[in-house]
């Protein structure tokens, strides 16, 4: 597996309140890690929530005493969701504070994906699939049926999240379980990527670049060069397929 993670203030923002983690070695029972956190609320909340929210994932999955990912994952995120929200009760200053994350554990030539927020995981592999499903207002109206996602992209709200780490005493965690194929590449991204690139553009740009690194350093380019409006977080994998690490 060969991986890059690269995040950018952008061109609008006096702080990076995007925070990401990786790593190709194990992290207690799992083969692997990878996570993507993109924090909100008002001076250093959104920073602090994401940065705590990482850390305190990797901190904790060490002591859980199973080898199932799923298990492992929902057990970390659900923990540190309350200690994050607890953390916000007792101090002011972090009044509103909450951060997306998207996460993914790679093993046995599969993969499984948690996702809270508006964070992204997609699959390009002659062709593009996000994976994980927004947690937006915006996103609810579509799946309503009230807007298209042609009308949904330059919608004023989009940036509105429905679910959030840290904002409720409990948290609801989708899960997703992929099959790798030979030539699958993934994606992890914040929004500061996904609002200022279409699909197609990020699909393109995974194909023609060389090597993960040239990947994730066109991407945030491109979301720069397209306004660069929020913290811009990439992390690309490659030969993920090749992955056959048993859990524990």
């Amino acid at each position: 597996m060969k991986t890059f993670y690269m995040t950018d203030i952008g061109r609008m923002r006096e702080m990076n309140q995007d925070y990401v983690y990786t790593s190709e070695e194990p992290v207690g029972a799992l083969p692997n890690l990878f996570l993507v956190a993109d924090g909100m609320g008002g001076h250093n909340a959104g920073d602090y929530a994401s940065k705590f929210t990482v850390e305190t994932i990797v901190s904790l999955i060490p002591e859980y005493k199973t080898e199932d990912p799923k298990e492992i994952l929902s057990r970390a995120i659900l923990d540190t969701n309350r200690r994050l929200y607890e953390n916000a009760r007792r101090d002011p200053a972090l009044h509103g504070t909450g951060t997306t994350l998207v996460a993914l554990v790679v093993y046995k030539g599969k993969a499984v994906v948690a996702n809270v927020g508006d964070s992204r995981l997609y699959v390009v592999n002659n062709g593009i699939r996000q994976v994980t499903k927004d947690h937006s207002l915006v996103q609810e109206m579509v799946r309503r049926g009230e807007m298209n996602e042609r009308e949904a992209i330059h919608h004023p709200d989009k940036n509105i999240i429905t679910r959030a780490i840290g904002a409720e005493p409990e948290v609801a965690i989708d899960f997703f379980d992929l099959r790798l194929n030979r030539g699958d590449q993934i994606l992890m991204c914040s929004d500061g990527l996904s609002n200022m690139l279409d699909d197609e553009e990020i699909r393109q740009t995974m194909e023609r670049e060389r090597d993960p690194a040239e990947k994730a350093y066109k991407l945030v380019e491109m979301a720069n060069e397209n306004g660069g409006r929020d913290n811009i977080t990439v992390v690309v994998l490659e030969e993920v397929n090749e992955v056959m690490d048993e859990v524990g």
